[in-house]
């Protein structure tokens, strides 16, 4: 049965970050279907580190090759380059490739451009076990681009399908609401949402006792069965919450703002972003 979604409710520009070979099927195992599903054009973004420069002994300027090889590179990039035209001709997806070359070889550094202009950016969250080469700033892409960013766990196996219920984190901030309306397509995909609030605050902008109350009146006009829940942290940390809640609902998506507080801050004293990152228990789209 094809399946695909129609007027303004879909994203006509993926980015697609493809930082080794390890992570480019699955990312493409994810983006792939959807970019099917919305008639979407997508992008796909390769970056090879240059070879370091480095001083000898004795001053002379020096070529480290023990990184990363020219024929390596060449290597692993034409490798990448043609399984993304395989699988996007399989898919009869309309495609298009950028690769760089350049001192940070970080396919998500690299990509902050052609993310900027996306309506969608995919990537892998990063495995911690996994080296340096094969990991890619996934920080420094939700940060910069100005775009939502869909996460595929590194776990992630299977292609992915219609979302079939999504939480939606609220704790009404810009990036929340950014968040909750960049996903609106998945959401119409999905039908169902929940909109969670985990100890909401009395503030200028909103009553506690009804905490996520207007975003679910907003989603539900345009058709999303909405519903709304809070929960009070107690002794656990808003990650472990939200990991918790997304368990008992059986959500397969997770919408959330990224970074309410500076990226260092959320560095030095940790924060909901980070913990999610670091933790990804479902693919997750986050907007700053």
């Amino acid at each position: 049965m094809s399946f695909v979604v129609e007027g303004s409710m879909s994203y006509k520009t993926i980015a697609a970050i493809l930082q080794s070979e390890r992570d480019a099927p699955r990312v493409l195992d994810f983006a792939l279907p959807l970019a099917a599903r919305h008639e979407s054009h997508i992008i796909g973004v390769h970056a090879e580190m240059l070879p370091v420069a480095i001083t000898s002994p004795l001053g002379a300027p020096m070529v480290d090759f023990t990184m990363n090889t020219d024929a390596e590179a060449d290597r692993r990039h034409a490798s990448l380059r043609a399984l993304f035209g395989e699988r996007t001709r399989a898919e009869g997806v309309m495609a298009e490739w950028r690769g760089y070359e350049n001192v940070s070889g970080d396919s998500a550094i690299s990509g902050i451009e052609s993310a900027r202009t996306a309506d969608l950016v995919i990537a892998q969250q990063n495995d911690p076990n996994a080296s340096g080469r094969m990991t890619a700033d996934v920080e420094a892409l939700i940060f910069e681009s100005g775009r939502p960013v869909l996460l595929v766990p590194y776990a992630f196996s299977g292609r992915s399908a219609p979302f079939t219920r999504v939480m939606l984190a609220w704790n009404g901030s810009k990036g929340a609401a950014r968040a909750a309306f960049d996903a609106l397509p998945l959401m119409k995909e999905a039908g169902a949402v929940e909109v969670l609030s985990i100890d909401p605050r009395d503030t200028l902008h909103q009553d506690a006792g009804f905490a996520g109350t207007a975003i679910a009146a907003s989603l539900a006009r345009h058709g999303i069965d909405v519903t709304t829940k809070t929960e009070a942290s107690g002794s656990l940390s808003h990650g472990e919450v939200l990991a918790n809640r997304i368990a008992d609902a059986h959500a397969d998506l997770l919408v959330m703002g990224a970074y309410g507080r500076s990226r260092l801050s959320e560095f030095v004293f940790g924060g909901v972003t980070r913990s999610i990152l670091q933790s990804m228990p479902v693919p997750t789209l986050l907007a700053r």
